[in-house]
């Protein structure tokens, strides 16, 4: 898809904040401080769209970006981060859950965005299994490896498919940086199926 507007829409919190323009989902989650502010600046070439925060688990709403005036991105709060407070952290799993329920039919894709570095949690699996449970399309995106050497991604990639597995868009977790933009052409081609699935045009523009 040839990216030629993009737009910050508003930070909901119950389902009557949220647009109802017309298009589908490409919904990104992960733990907090994982980078998926990031990876959605660097997949939308724009810088400071999504906004990025030294403070991991500030995010704390869903937040909507209209793309080409034809679909959304939406960030979902980041999870797993101690210190954000029990009511939030409490708060995190009705509304991410909540989210994947009301709009699963306007979802086209997800993004389980996962560090490289670092060894899957039990709420990463957990995400996937709601992904999966839901029938919701998904590609599992593993980020910084721009710090790891080649030997060291390497072996986080066999880490990570073992894991994971073959997530269904991709033949295993996509090595995706945000600095390098490693993985960007990769994760668009996946996008680029699901969207023309839900009737999005990404083709040709």
């Amino acid at each position: 898809m040839r990216v030629r507007s993009t737009r910050f829409v508003q930070a909901s919190y119950k389902p009557s904040d949220e647009p109802q323009d017309l298009g589908p989902d490409v919904v990104f989650l992960g733990r907090s401080n994982v980078g998926k502010s990031s990876l959605i600046n660097r997949l939308l070439d724009t810088k400071g769209l999504a906004r990025t925060s030294s403070q991991p688990g500030r995010t704390q709403s869903i937040n909507f970006y209209r793309i080409n005036d034809a679909l959304f991105f939406v960030d979902l709060p980041g999870y797993g981060y101690a210190k954000v407070p029990e009511s939030v952290r409490r708060a995190w799993g009705p509304m991410v859950e909540g989210f994947l329920e009301h709009r699963r039919e306007r979802i086209a894709a997800a993004l389980l965005i996962v560090d490289a570095r670092r060894e899957p949690t039990e709420l990463d699996r957990v995400m996937k299994e709601w992904l999966e449970a839901r029938s919701i399309p998904y590609l599992v995106a593993a980020t910084k490896t721009d710090t790891l050497s080649g030997n060291g991604r390497a072996r986080a990639q066999r880490a990570l498919l073992k894991a994971y597995g073959k997530a269904q868009l991709a033949e295993g977790p996509v090595m995706t940086s945000a600095k390098t933009g490693a993985g960007v052409r990769e994760i668009w081609k996946c996008l680029d199926t699901e969207l023309e699935r839900a009737g999005v045009r990404t083709r040709g523009i």
